[in-house]
């Protein structure tokens, strides 16, 4: 009856300021990019290693072009880990 646990940020591992920064980040002004960044990160972070947080994290730093290709399929990224949260970022299914 309570808040869902799932939603509360501090619940899930995810520090309030930590969740609230990594989503200004996935905001990059295409409404379909910014929807898949921001499923990546309510269903798969939390649960995601280390490594795969770092590498999302990198993801985010990407000038928009270049995001915007990977994510599109229209370029491979070079670097794996880059190139498996991409693939982990387009097969993430909607809630």
């Amino acid at each position: 009856m309570g808040s869902d646990p799932f939603k509360d940020p501090l619940l899930r591992g995810i520090s309030v300021g930590e969740e609230s920064r990594l989503r200004w980040q996935c905001r990059r002004g295409m409404r379909e990019l910014d929807e898949l960044l921001l499923r990546y990160l309510e269903t798969r972070y939390a649960e995601a290693g280390s490594d795969e947080k770092m590498a999302f994290k990198a993801v985010l730093a990407l000038p928009d072009p270049e995001l915007n290709a990977y994510l599109l399929q229209r370029q491979n990224p070079p670097a794996k880990s880059i190139a498996d949260v991409i693939n982990l970022i387009l097969s993430t299914p909607e809630a």
